[in-house]
């Protein structure tokens, strides 16, 4: 095991390479001069201050050529270091990590929602096949993946905050900090991404325990006595639960990156809705610090992944 741990480590330094030089092309190619968004001025008026544009240039290193502009901004990422923000002027780091603080409350909550919502339910739908539990659930989950989340947002914003004042409308509290106000303003969007992650972790829940339940050792064991109960949740979906925690550990990523809607609507200060007002004001060193961020995050999740599933099935063993 600590041998295979070491030679994915290995692995992961070529993809991370490859990653970071995507991430540092693709930003290139975005419309617009980032000089120009951070001077406030228009194409032809960058064009009639050249000096001064080509001054904050130099000062950003962007007249140097795209091979050495890499060099230097991946040189210093490895460091930690992905400069200053051309919006705020302010260390990138400095900008990221509060809002990776409070991304990650709310991913780890839906998340946690996901799964109280995903297991019973999918449980349920293999257990009680072609039943009318099962096609409700099934209805419910092509329901949650089909369902925008922005209009899902906006309805619940316009019934819990509006016509029933149950629950603020936006803004953000760390539930650490203020526990009554935090987890109010946590309850919207976390029911969102959860319910969103739920409707696909049901599917596959129910598919894999529609497989696991087919299994010679399930006969055997409700064979031996076995109460239904234990045969359930102990045997099958403990042997059901890889295709699982793969689509757990696809999650994370996508949280991470696609909450970005769910964060604006609600003006929670998370990395998703950094990325979106970096996006629009051209902020290079920010947009690639965080695509960067978002894609080790889906690498590391993956290297998690597989750790838990020789942990959840000895069976698979790593050479």
């Amino acid at each position: 095991m600590f041998a295979y741990l070491v030679r994915r480590l290995l692995q992961f330094i070529p993809v991370l390479i490859g990653v970071t030089f995507l991430v540092f092309s693709l930003t290139l190619l975005l419309p617009g001069d980032p000089v120009a968004s951070l001077l406030g001025l228009s194409e032809g008026q960058a064009q009639v201050d050249a000096e001064m544009v080509q001054r904050y240039r130099h000062e950003l290193g962007l007249d140097q050529p795209v091979p050495v502009q890499y060099g230097m901004w991946l040189g210093r990422a490895v460091r930690g270091d992905f400069g200053d923000s051309i919006k705020t002027r302010r260390p990138v780091a400095d900008e990221i990590l509060p809002r990776l603080k409070v991304t990650a409350q709310v991913s780890v909550a839906a998340l946690i929602v996901s799964l109280l919502i995903a297991l019973p339910a999918g449980v349920a739908g293999a257990v009680w096949r072609n039943s009318w539990l099962d096609r409700l659930i099934t209805m419910l989950a092509v329901a949650a993946v089909a369902v925008p989340s922005f209009w899902l947002a906006i309805m619940m914003i316009l019934l819990f905050a509006v016509q029933w004042q149950v629950l603020p409308p936006s803004g953000f509290v760390s539930p650490f900090d203020d526990p009554v106000r935090g987890l109010k303003l946590m309850v919207m969007p976390v029911l969102i991404l959860g319910w969103e992650g739920a409707a696909v972790l049901t599917r596959q829940t129910r598919s894999a325990m529609l497989e696991v339940l087919s299994q010679d050792y399930v006969r055997t064991a409700r064979a031996k006595g076995l109460a239904g109960r234990r045969v359930i949740w102990v045997h099958a979906l403990k042997n059901a639960m890889l295709p699982i925690i793969t689509i757990l550990g696809l999650r994370i990523g996508l949280l991470l990156g696609g909450s970005a809607i769910v964060e604006t609507i609600f003006t929670i200060p998370g990395i998703g809705r950094l990325l979106v007002s970096s996006i629009s004001t051209r902020d290079f060193p920010v947009i690639q610090a965080l695509v960067l961020v978002i894609g080790l995050s889906t690498v590391v999740a993956s290297l998690l992944t597989d750790i838990a599933y020789a942990l959840l099935d000895p069976r698979i063993r790593y050479r």
